[in-house]
């Protein structure tokens, strides 16, 4: 998504300004976002080559990254008991940002931590930061194969967490704090109704159903599940 935010040195001492100005803060004009249907979505010359890709790693490896970084939010967020869009939305983040940044600078996985983290917030389901380092380094070991221990609270986790606060503004800073997701599964189910077509499981299953304002993966005919 393509925000313009652009600052300068004010030009009139007033706190006035024209619209085609900006606005004026403290002693700064900053432009106004817009928000279109042509820049609600990433620009073809961004899709490639990506910046990623500009630093010289393969296509195939950046996929494989943007696919690991999905799967590790989406079980962070079925960990830390988050609604499932709430997952969606930092799976967006984290696919707008790495179009901005590359995989080569920064680390994907501290990032998919800033983007679950501010997902929640904007989702209105915040977690503790502590909590969500914690779900990765669990998710960490079982990658790894080894034995479950318990997260230390040492100088390592006060990085990871400094690590994950900074990498948290990076993301807004390069979505220009346009960070709203609208997503479309539930037109998708709305379309499946209406095309006579809620019996088929496999398209159903594919699409988010909403039971008391909570979003689970389920089929319309069940019943949500307990909790």
């Amino acid at each position: 998504m393509e925000a313009t935010m652009a600052a300068g040195p004010a030009t009139t001492a007033t706190n006035t300004v024209t619209s085609s100005d900006g606005i004026l803060i403290g002693d700064k004009v900053y432009s106004e976002v817009f928000l279109t249907i042509d820049n609600s979505l990433i620009p073809e010359e961004k899709l490639s080559p990506t910046p990623s890709m500009l630093d010289g790693l393969d296509l195939h490896t950046e996929t494989d990254l943007r696919i690991l970084g999905c799967e590790l939010i989406q079980s962070a967020g079925i960990l830390l008991r988050l609604p499932q869009v709430a997952m969606a939305t930092g799976q967006v983040l984290f696919h707008r940002f790495f179009y901005s940044k590359s995989f080569v600078k920064h680390s994907f996985e501290i990032v998919a931590m800033a983007c679950i983290n501010l997902a929640s917030k904007i989702e209105e389901a915040p977690r503790r930061i502590r909590d969500v380092i914690n779900v990765f380094h669990h998710l960490r070991q079982i990658r790894g194969k080894r034995s479950s221990s318990p997260l230390i609270l040492d100088q390592n986790y006060i990085n990871t967490k400094n690590q994950v606060i900074k990498a948290e503004r990076r993301v807004l800073k390069e979505l220009g704090f346009c960070v709203h997701v609208k997503h479309p599964h539930k037109i998708i189910v709305m379309y499946l109704q209406v095309l006579d077509c809620e019996k088929n499981q496999t398209l159903v299953q594919t699409a988010w159903v909403v039971h008391d304002g909570k979003c689970h993966k389920e089929p319309l005919n069940s019943a949500p599940p307990t909790t």
